[in-house]
């Protein structure tokens, strides 16, 4: 569909192309996201504009940090639903996380517990942006012996595999979907992961874009956004 660019950047990004948002910390006050409802409410109404019609609220949960449960992260969609009502928003919010790969998410595994997921039996995980955990590809295939599609959140912020083509070519040989996140097409997040995506993209690496929203600045870069030809790629492999 996008095949026609000529040029590094054209139009601005079209997110309605997208429509669903499977990635953000918007809903409130449970991680380092949205801290109520009011901003909540903002930061959607700002995802709206830009052409989202569906969102998955993603928090993250982290033994040491926010160790959300799907009690904690149900309540907080139940006030982000009562609050998304009151302002005359009617877009369907689904609940979900954004599972950090440690100690506490293999005990989960261990035990079996019911996973949230970002769309039918997707799970996004993540991990440490320090050091990669060596029981990465056991927890995949648990994840997919328990029924799930793994879905790794943006494998181009991870530093560690920016010169080592050969360990993302490992995780992606083993049924894992990578989630990229839109900005880092723009710079946000420096020019190591802007060539990580870019690279990504190019080679076909990229299943899934999702915005990553934690607050307004985010948003208004997201507002700057422009159509790449890596980001074109994406779309045209989705289309």
């Amino acid at each position: 569909m996008f095949s026609f660019l000529k040029h590094t950047t054209t139009a601005q990004f079209p997110f309605h192309e997208l429509k669903l948002d499977l990635h953000s910390h918007i809903l409130p006050g449970i991680d380092d996201g949205s801290p109520d409802e009011e901003t909540s409410v903002m930061l959607v109404k700002g995802l709206i504009e830009l052409g989202f019609e569906q969102f998955t609220g993603t928090p993250h949960v982290m033994e040491d940090i926010w160790r959300n449960n799907t009690e904690i992260i149900l309540s907080a969609h139940e006030r982000l639903t009562a609050a998304l009502a009151t302002a005359g928003i009617n877009q369907t919010v689904r609940p979900a996380a954004e599972y950090l790969v440690d100690a506490h998410f293999e005990q989960l595994l261990h035990s079996k517990t019911p996973l949230l997921t970002i769309q039918d039996n997707w799970v996004l995980i993540e991990i440490s942006f320090i050091e990669p955990p060596i029981q990465l590809k056991e927890v995949i295939f648990e994840l997919q012996m328990q029924g799930y599609q793994p879905v790794l959140a943006h494998p181009e912020r991870y530093g560690f595999y920016h010169n080592n083509r050969q360990a993302i070519e490992e995780i992606k040989n083993t049924g894992c979907l990578f989630q990229s996140n839109l900005l880092s097409f723009s710079g946000y997040y420096g020019k190591d992961v802007l060539r990580s995506a870019e690279r990504l993209a190019q080679e076909g690496k990229v299943d899934l874009l999702g915005t990553d929203l934690h607050h307004e600045r985010h948003l208004g870069a997201l507002r700057e956004l422009r159509l790449t030809k890596a980001l074109a790629k994406v779309l045209d492999r989705q289309g």
